[in-house]
């Protein structure tokens, strides 16, 4: 199942190249994905932008099964116990990181740890992660998925060390990329999840808010702060405050914490329609 990944630097090269030319499009994380493959062998990935002290925002992933629990249970509030971000809010640093890493905080979440694994079917994990501002992060999560026909396999220190020495460039690209704030419903290409987070962004409270209501609530759940929506939309700041009380009133939460998990139980809901396999 897994791939051992010797790319040649043509093969490289052009991975890069593909991933520059997409920059600022939707095509991006796919391309950004592939030219990670050439540099590790792995299954699959997962992409999340992560601000500390609130919800990470979803921007990718390849996964082929369990897809649910990453809506339903990790962005909704298991990330809290994900060492890997335990990690990065108390050491702030770019890199790459394996489990050898995370010892400390595994053994205080060993709950979380036992149920990712089991309920995933990940073999190993490898994190990346990569600074955008003081206040922004790109995470990225590189599975290998268990295969019970061979024995366990794990990302070996070659592979850690050849993603190291590209450490730089992926950074580089991704502050390129999202060098404004994190949009969800352009951040993927993947098929079937992109349109139907463009359809739950676009269909979040609209039978309860008015189209401005709608608007600011949609940023909101993308990670968007007050100040920010008030750029974004060219309003004034009291006016986006006031939109988010009455938002929060029409739809019965209390929190930004509370109306993010509506959000996502929106997202599995419209994913779930028969219109939508």
């Amino acid at each position: 199942m897994h791939r051992n990944v010797a790319a040649s630097s043509s093969e490289l090269s052009k991975a890069l190249a593909n991933a520059i030319r997409a920059l600022r499009t939707t095509h991006f994380t796919s391309a950004f994905t592939k030219l990670l493959s050439r540099l590790v062998a792995f299954d699959c990935a997962v992409i999340i932008g992560y601000r500390p002290g609130k919800h990470p925002i979803y921007l990718f992933d390849s996964l082929h099964q369990q897809r649910e629990l990453l809506f339903q249970r990790y962005l909704m509030d298991a990330y809290q116990d994900d060492p890997f971000l335990l990690l990065l809010a108390q050491q702030q640093e770019e890199g790459i990181f394996t489990s050898k890493n995370i010892r400390s905080f595994r053994d205080k979440n060993a709950d979380y740890q036992q149920d990712f694994y089991q309920q995933t079917g990940w073999q190993d994990e490898l994190c990346i992660t990569l600074r955008l501002s003081e206040a922004r992060w790109v995470v990225v999560y590189l599975g290998k998925l268990e295969d019970r026909a061979v024995p366990p396999v794990r990302f070996t220190d070659p592979e850690r060390h050849q993603v190291t020495c590209y450490l730089s460039v992926l950074s580089a690209l991704c502050q390129q990329h999202w060098n404004t704030p994190f949009h969800l419903a352009s951040a993927t290409v993947n098929s079937d999840i992109a349109a139907t987070l463009r359809q739950s962004v676009g269909s979040f409270g609209k039978t309860l808010l008015t189209a401005r209501e709608q608007q600011v609530a949609a940023l909101m759940v993308q990670g968007l702060d007050s100040q920010e929506i008030a750029e974004y939309l060219a309003i004034g700041h009291g006016t986006v405050k006031n939109h988010r009380k009455r938002i929060y009133a029409q739809l019965g939460v209390a929190s930004l914490s509370e109306l993010f998990s509506l959000f996502l139980n929106h997202i599995v809901a419209a994913s779930a329609r028969p219109d939508r396999r």
